[in-house]
């Protein structure tokens, strides 16, 4: 009974943004601005990191990865909510959607592990300066990418695997942009105990434990830079750290507005606009964040612009 329930929804409604139809328009024009400066940003990025030796490092490694998950975690949510804002369908396929869901989770996942990643990486750069290129070798390295890939995508196909599982044989419209799980849970027929508990564990080792480690890894670095004499080592320490903890505040700040601080069942327009930030707004920023305030990024593309020029 089940499985002909889910079969019998093919498709469900995005209701889009809480905005007027007369303001479309102008909204499409700024999210697709939005959304190309995100691609072109990180891009750019990308390009930057592989053509200056100098950036080959633990760091910008990490970094070219987040890069890279920026671009594919805007995209997965981004181009349809543009073509719905221009067309008269607001349609998703069943299959579609439940896509949508698992690109969303794992992306938004390997986006909190390479963060993880990128604060171990300044942990040990400042406080076992000595023993730094030992112990964030190149296979150290390659293994912390490999295991943030696996446990995302395992943690999003279980998330997708119990959502399939789910009957939709009522309402099909969801107040939302984009496939959201937690909106999707609202919407089903079925009991979601087990996949409402699956989020909280979930959430618990691919959001707090990580926030957590980021935490205790900027603890150290903090006593570690209070302990430094000199106003120069304090200084490169902080201006090292600044661009990371920037992209950290903004990634975990909109999830705790999201997920931590939900709207009540009558008004979803919070959730929405917030899913905005962090779907959007947080992937085109971070390009920018690692621009100006980053030192080695700057100079990079000085040397690339350069080149290009005297070329």
């Amino acid at each position: 009974m089940g499985r002909e329930n889910q079969s019998s929804m093919s498709e469900f409604l995005l209701l889009g943004l809480p905005i007027q139809p007369e303001q479309k328009g102008v909204f499409f024009a700024l999210f697709l601005g939005v959304y190309l400066a995100t691609v072109l940003g990180n891009l750019l990025i990308l390009l930057v990191i592989r053509l200056d030796p100098h950036l080959h490092t633990p760091m910008y490694f990490f970094l070219s990865h987040l890069a890279f998950t920026d671009i594919t975690f805007s995209s997965v949510t981004t181009p349809k909510m543009l073509m719905n804002m221009q067309t008269q369908s607001q349609s998703i396929s069943y299959a579609g959607c439940i896509s949508q869901v698992y690109f969303f989770l794992m992306l938004g996942c390997l986006d909190s592990f390479l963060l993880t990643s990128m604060a171990y990486d300044r942990y040990v750069a400042i406080c076992h300066p000595l023993h730094y290129i030992t112990i964030m070798s190149q296979s150290l390295c390659f293994l912390l990418v490999i295991v943030s890939w696996v446990l995302s995508s395992a943690s999003a196909i279980l998330h997708t695997l119990l959502l399939a599982h789910l009957s939709f044989c009522g309402d099909n419209l969801l107040p939302h942009f984009f496939c959201d799980l937690a909106t999707l849970l609202k919407l089903s027929t079925s009991d979601t105990t087990v996949n409402e508990l699956f989020i909280l564990t979930v959430g618990v080792v691919v959001i707090t434990l990580p926030f957590a480690c980021i935490l205790v890894s900027y603890g150290c670095i903090g006593a570690t830079i209070l302990r430094v004499p000199s106003t120069k080592g304090l200084y490169k320490a902080l201006s090292t750290c600044g661009s990371h903890l920037s992209v950290v505040a903004l990634y975990y700040g909109t999830i705790i507005g999201l997920y931590f601080f939900p709207s009540s069942n009558n008004s979803n327009d919070k959730d929405v606009i917030v899913a905005i930030l962090y779907t959007l707004i947080t992937p085109m920023l971070n390009p920018f964040i690692y621009s100006l305030r980053n030192q080695d990024m700057k100079g990079a593309l000085g040397n690339i612009l350069s080149r290009g020029r005297f070329s």
